[in-house]
């Protein structure tokens, strides 16, 4: 009896292992190109959102320099004893009109040292043996206050110091800086800063910035977060954004000529996400446009990518208060966008080429393309847009123009634009998804029927939540990532109508975000990307340069058994690249059968990304779930591999 138990036990374990090795061949035809991919395909969409751009990119350490937030004082603490009335004033002048404020220091108001805290954005990220080079704009009649500087950890002990006394009197404004190295690593930080001696001083502009920013520009981006963009080698970065273009009202919208010239004369804003949503309220979040449009142009340009601005229509947020500036009124809207192009692409001649090389740029940035609204629908839209495109096409008609098909994939609102765009003949759609990660699978072929001949799509925002839309409870896990995966296997193999595609939203900081899931998440000190990022990076830097055709049964593999594919030739690497996604919780044999008359490599590299369906990177466990990378060997022109449960799999084959 018991023997033959174990043979029936025996027998079931080999008709489950049988099942568990399903067999699937694949044929991918090199020799026969059916469409054309685009330098550009993928992209990065950077928005100031969760702490992306002040706190988070740009490396600025002080949180409200210029005292310019509502309240003056946020961030900052006034430290002291007994600090005498009128020992801090913050005054307004007339000539400084984007930068009125300033604060007035009278020691003498006091008997007692005094001083200010700044808390920084969730603290300072502090790296010990790091130089930090603090500036300050300073007026006074006479000299008599000497700041020192000190750099304190969570416990109050001084972990870098400095002093800098204020020399130069009169009634311009003068700037003063020094540097100091840190004595110790500390993610929470704090700048004190003492004013010892009596006197009067005015200041304004206080900051403090470390030595190691992006190409080591003073006064310039976080290190490591541009470099995990660099990495993904994007085609193009979208900027300034999304919804704060639109901006909750259109008095804070982003106006870009208010971003560009000397950091000090650029014009602060509230950022709309500072009370967007009530689960996450972050009322000192506002932006100092210390990352500009030119920086956003000069960041395109480091990283090799196009750059893809995104001006207002002339609709402020319709989720919002949804004001329209009137058709008759939108000469300043459209002007702003002819300018813009000066400012990118001008001679140095014309009044907006002539900043841009005052700034530090005389040659252009050869701006390409230009997106007029975001997330905007209706025929208010339609009606702007058509202005917009009216004038840009007679002064810049080689600039191509990315309108908006509003905010979800389907629907009436959708319906209608994609009808209008269509009639308009603009260059390119821009698609936005949210959606379960069941739907990115059910939706791989989603482009397979779309027309070849109209504008090309670009998929401008997209990402798989987990849970609902910008719910506390979206997780950036690999159900997401795999699930993405699968439906960009159907962006790719129509690459000839889909030009470009970006996930978003890019940045999220773990201690000041407000929507997710998030590409790259940061903290004070470090960064990594997501699974999501791993799977956005692998599309990317193993893009091609033609698609070419991929059947799995003489079906094209769009979900079929869970099994997804899609196939590119890269004519600059003479390599075909076949990238496959099992969603199944069991493995599948795989055979790859390549078509062509070429001579192949034998050796083929194999990439593979897979994970738990729950598992997450982190700042403790950054590359928890990353790529692995091995060889597989041809057999005549066939790959046999095993493709694991829930498995993104890339297979690299040099052609001799």
């Amino acid at each position: 009896m018991i023997r033959r138990k174990l043979l029936g036990v025996f027998i079931l374990s080999c008709a489950l292992g049988l099942s568990a090795q399903e067999k699937k061949s694949f044929t991918i035809d090199i020799s026969h190109p059916t469409g054309n991919i685009s330098p550009n395909m993928w992209g990065v969409f950077f928005e100031d959102i969760n702490l992306g751009a002040d706190g988070g990119i740009y490396a600025e350490l002080i949180k409200n320099r210029s005292f310019e937030f509502a309240d003056p004082f946020m961030g900052w603490k006034k430290l002291g004893e007994k600090i005498g009335e009128g020992t801090f004033l913050v005054l307004n002048r007339k000539d400084k009109p984007n930068n009125p404020r300033f604060l007035r220091v009278n020691t003498s108001l006091s008997s007692e040292k005094v001083g200010l805290q700044n808390e920084g954005f969730r603290g300072m990220g502090i790296k010990q043996g790091l130089r930090y080079d603090f500036s300050v704009l300073y007026k006074q009649a006479v000299p008599g206050i000497t700041l020192r500087l000190q750099l304190v950890d969570t416990l109050g002990s001084v972990i870098g110091e400095s002093t800098i006394r204020p020399e130069k009197t009169g009634t311009d404004w003068q700037k003063q800086q020094i540097s100091f190295r840190a004595a110790k690593t500390e993610s929470k930080a704090k700048l004190v800063l003492w004013f010892e001696g009596k006197g009067t001083l005015d200041v304004d502009m206080i900051s403090l910035f470390p030595e190691d920013t992006w190409k080591n520009r003073p006064g310039g981006l976080r290190k490591d977060m541009v470099q995990l963009l660099a990495d993904m080698k994007p085609g193009f970065i979208r900027f300034p954004g999304g919804c704060i273009v639109e901006g909750r009202d259109l008095a804070n919208r982003f106006q870009w000529k208010k971003t560009v010239g000397p950091i000090e004369d650029r014009k602060l804003i509230i950022n709309r996400w500072n009370t967007e949503f009530k689960h996450r309220l972050t009322p000192d979040y506002y932006q100092s446009f210390g990352l500009g449009f030119f920086e956003y142009f000069q960041l395109a340009e480091d990283i090799g990518a196009e750059p893809l601005p995104i001006l207002n229509c002339g609709m402020a947020c319709q989720f919002n208060t949804a004001e329209l500036v009137p058709i008759d009124e939108l000469d300043e809207y459209v002007q702003d966008a002819l300018d813009l192009i000066e400012f990118a692409n001008g001679d140095t001649g014309t009044k907006w080429g002539k900043l841009r090389a005052e700034m530090g740029h005389p040659l252009p940035f050869n701006l390409k393309m230009l997106g007029v609204g975001n997330e905007n629908w209706g025929p208010q839209y339609i009606e702007r847009l058509e202005v917009f495109k009216k004038a840009l096409n007679e002064r810049y008609p080689n600039i191509k123009i990315v309108a908006s098909s509003g905010t979800d994939p389907e629907g009436e609102r959708f319906e209608f634009l994609n009808k209008e765009l269509r009639r308009l003949k603009v260059d390119f759609i821009d698609e936005h998804y949210y959606r379960s990660p069941d739907w990115f699978l059910t939706h791989a072929n989603r482009y397979d029927a779309y027309d070849r001949q109209g504008p090309k799509i670009f998929a401008g925002e997209y990402a798989a939540h987990t849970d609902r839309t910008a719910g506390t409870g979206n997780r950036n896990n690999w159900k997401a990532a795999i699930a993405e995966a699968a439906f960009l296997t159907g962006v790719e193999r129509n690459a000839d109508v889909v030009g470009m595609a970006s996930y978003a939203p890019l940045f999220a900081h773990v201690d000041g975000w407000q929507w997710t899931p998030d590409l790259i998440w940061v903290d004070n000190l470090q960064a990594y990307g997501t699974p999501n990022y791993q799977v956005q990076k692998l599309y990317a830097i193993n893009k091609g340069t033609h698609v070419i055709s991929v059947r799995m049964d003489n079906v094209i593999p769009s979900g079929q058994d869970g099994l997804y594919a899609s196939a590119v030739l890269d004519s600059k690497t003479n390599e075909a690249i076949i990238k496959v996604v099992n969603h199944n919780d069991y493995p599948i044999n795989g055979s790859f059968n390549i078509q062509t008359k070429e001579n192949l490599a034998k050796e083929v590299e194999h990439i593979v990304l897979t994970a738990g369906l729950a598992e997450e990177n982190s700042i403790q466990h950054p590359n928890k779930v990353s790529p692995k990378i091995d060889k597989v060997t041809l057999k005549g022109k066939t790959i046999i591999s095993d493709l694991s449960p829930y498995s993104f799999h890339i297979f690299k084959i040099k052609i001799k």
